[in-house]
């Protein structure tokens, strides 16, 4: 089809036209073929020439800097010359962007428990993703993590739903900054919608046996409320629930997403979702019917399923589908360029970018989450070591001085972008750099123990659409030539920093694990090192709770460093030595035994005993805990609503927090709640708000803490979710542990 060449005078160009005109004067001007291509997001590593030029394509994604030029320079030579939408997995940072900051994993920055720095972070991340001509991240995960096998565990907020609305709200308002018009804003993805984190076997992408009642209870009510506060893009899962693919989950879409919450935002599948309708589900017989029954289902853009062009124009041909069963989805992509102003600026890459990508400024910010980010989990007074002290320390394990381990899935070298070997090795600071830098000691190092190495599947390197199948692990044999090294080592010094934990080959889509024991050589050493009788801290680099050997009760120290970033090693060299203050709380409960799972701490009331008969049902860790080099006590809790409260209520409360210790504290207050009877099954307690103090030594604070009546709430039978009246109890303390908590009643009328 030819046109006349483009003015300004039509009136799409016109940015003085509200968006609303805009968008219907061009979607009145669009063939079916255009239509259909603007639904369609592709990856930037294969044909733009044909993305663009033939399938009209409306987005890209994992495109390197040279290819981002050349796909502009493609759209300029379209009838239309829609710009394109370039999206990107940009996680905790920039993740493909050679000297992008990278922060800690979504799961590190969650033991933060801490919004406001969250919102910082994706602001930062928003800042340098703009400069760089991206225009969409698919980020925050709101995904619960409930068994730890799943191997996307770390891309999470954790176990809590009240936890993950509360950071993911912050994320998502430091992605979108002041609006789209903000040239630093970008558009932030909430995903997985819905349930995509409640596995088989904790198998990836497995049937999501949910009820609709469980999802309403827990999983929808994060999304809802960053449905509500403006996030504007939603992911739909990959797996299936009741049978049917989220993608074309009609209650879920349209009941539930656009009809109760009332979202007006772009939904786009995950990687090939309506491709896997008819390859790897096989509920559709070819692509014609997946992308018609895909279109129906109010999907707006189609990740990587190329054969979603073919097959739509195909649906129209054989009447399945009507050309104007596209406008509504196109519709809503068109107004999200309109909004963003990239019809007339497309947002390239900016001049200068070595000036906003890698600041200093956002390595300072990167360096403030990393401390926050990690977990004292266990101390026998060992920590902090003095830095003053000419110490011998022996930094062993085969993480200590792995730098893209470091920072684990979704950044450089993880495997999803091929123009990125990994980031900048100046940049990253690993256990052993940090520890080398802390002047008057001598550090020495030993690897000590291998972890894995690979084979290619028997399968095949692909799977069958086409992408790469990741390799099968084989645990690395114990090594006794290195465990001697190691062992030499440590006996030779004053106190040794031992860092095991697991690999990106263990981690990820399509890598979830079977145990969740340290693999490799990495438990015989740690065996070996604390039968040595020196102090002993173990550093557990890992991007998920793993289970320790039962040695590591001996061990001096223990703390979770999840995959703590760039700055990493420096935040836990400055914990060590007592520089900063270990704050960080567990967002996640640590089992065990892999055969303990589910461990999470909101599990539903009622069952036979409270233990396996050959192991307790206690996590070894439980959401909620973290160690500090002091004391709090928590005293007088109050309730100071004396008589009923009705629904429009809060309940207003003050604790006593004192830090009897000789070191100050950061302190997170804990407020759970508990429904005393209930008309249908539910947990025993929930989280329902935090409070961050800071105390000097032996200070003594009045903290008061509050509750919306209205957030004392279940799902009952009916679905509904709604306050019962009667005897509640407020419970508050450092953690989600019973014995730890306080507890005061109130009555709802």
């Amino acid at each position: 089809m030819t046109s006349p060449a483009l003015t300004d005078s039509l009136p799409y160009l016109d940015p003085a036209l509200p968006v609303a005109a805009r968008v219907a004067d061009l979607l009145d001007r669009m063939t079916v073929e255009e239509k259909v291509g603007q639904m369609l997001q592709l990856d930037a590593r294969d044909d733009l020439d044909d993305h663009v030029l033939r399938r009209h394509v409306g987005s890209i994604l994992h495109t390197s800097p040279e290819r981002l030029i050349r796909a502009n320079e493609l759209t300029a030579q379209t009838r239309l010359r829609i710009p394109l939408l370039v999206g990107e997995d940009c996680i905790h940072g920039h993740s493909f962007w050679p000297g992008a900051t990278i922060y800690p994993t979504q799961l590190g920055m969650a033991a933060s428990w801490d919004a406001e720095l969250v919102e910082r972070v994706a602001r930062a991340t928003a800042v340098e993703v703009a400069a760089t001509g991206i225009h969409w991240t698919f980020s925050p995960v709101l995904c619960i993590a409930r068994d730890l096998r799943w191997g996307r565990v770390d891309e999470t907020f954790g176990e809590d739903p009240f936890l993950i609305g509360e950071l993911a709200s912050a994320m998502v308002r430091g992605y979108q900054g002041d609006g789209l018009d903000d040239p630093t804003a970008i558009l932030a993805t909430a995903k997985h919608f819905a349930g995509y984190s409640e596995t088989q076997g904790g198998r990836d992408a497995s049937e999501a046996d949910i009820s609709r009642r469980k999802l309403r209870s827990w999983f929808l009510p994060p999304f809802e409320r960053v449905a509500r506060e403006g996030c504007r893009t939603f992911m739909l899962g990959y797996q299936t629930t009741d049978g049917v693919p989220i993608t074309v989950n009609d209650w879920l879409l349209s009941d539930v997403l656009r009809g109760e919450w009332g979202y007006t935002g772009t939904l786009i599948t995950d990687w090939d979702n309506v491709g896997r309708m008819v390859w790897e589900q096989q509920v559709q017989p070819d692509y014609t019917h997946a992308a018609a029954a895909a279109v129906k289902a109010g999907n707006d853009m189609v990740m990587t399923t190329p054969g979603f062009f073919e097959g739509a124009l195909d649906a129209v041909e054989r009447g399945m589908l009507s050309s104007s069963d596209f406008d509504a989805a196109v519709a809503r992509i068109l107004t999200l360029k309109f909004e963003l102003g990239l019809f007339e600026d497309p947002r390239l890459p900016q001049e200068g970018l070595d000036a906003v990508v890698g600041s200093p400024a956002h390595a300072e910010l990167n360096l403030e989450i990393a401390r926050r980010s990690l977990v004292l989990l266990e101390n026998d007074g060992t920590l902090p070591l003095s830095p003053s002290a000419r110490l011998s320390v022996a930094v062993v394990g085969p993480l200590a001085d792995d730098a893209q381990t470091q920072l684990g899935d979704w950044a450089g070298g993880s495997g999803q972008a091929g123009w990125l070997d990994g980031q900048p090795r100046d940049m990253i600071t690993t256990v052993l750099d940090g520890l080398a830098g802390v002047e008057g000691w001598t550090v020495t190092h030993a690897r000590g123990a291998d972890i894995l190495t690979l084979e290619e599947d028997p399968r095949g390197a692909t799977f069958p659409d086409g992408q790469p199948r990741p390799p099968v692990v084989v645990p690395a044999a114990v090594d006794e030539a290195l465990i001697a090294e190691a062992v030499a080592a440590a006996s030779a010094s004053d106190v040794v920093v031992a860092v095991v934990g697991d690999r990106i080959e263990l981690v990820g889509e399509g890598r979830s694990t079977a145990t969740l024991e340290l693999i490799g050589g990495q438990n015989a050493l740690l065996d070996a090192l604390i039968a040595t009788g020196k102090p002993v801290v173990v550093v557990l680099l890992a991007s998920k709770p793993l289970v320790l050997p039962a040695s590591v009760s001996q061990a001096a120290a223990v703390i979770w460093a999840a995959n703590p970033g760039m700055q990493g090693g420096r935040a836990l060299a400055e914990i060590v030595t007592g520089a900063v203050e270990p704050s960080g709380r567990l967002p996640i409960s640590f089992a065990r035994h892999v055969g303990q799972q589910p461990t999470y701490y909101n599990q539903i009331r009622g069952q036979h005993g409270d233990r396996y008969a050959d192991l307790t049902q206690s996590p070894a860790w439980a959401f909620g805990e973290g160690r500090s080099y002091s004391t709090v006590e928590y005293a007088d809790l109050v309730v100071a609503s004396s008589g009923p409260l009705s629904v429009g209520d809060t309940v207003l409360a003050e604790v006593t927090v004192t830090n009897v210790g000789s070191r100050p504290v950061r302190e997170t207050v804990q407020v759970y709640v508990r429904d005393e009877v209930t008309s249908v099954s539910w947990t025993d307690r929930e989280l329902k708000a935090y409070r961050q103090v800071d105390l000097e030594p032996g200070e003594s604070r009045v903290v008061r803490v509050e509750v919306p009546v209205a957030e004392c709430s279940i799902v009952d039978a009916a679905g509904v979710r709604r306050v019962e009246p009667g005897e509640f109890a407020l419970l508050v303390g450092p953690s989600s542990r019973e014995q730890a908590l306080l507890s005061a009643s109130f009555t709802v009328a």
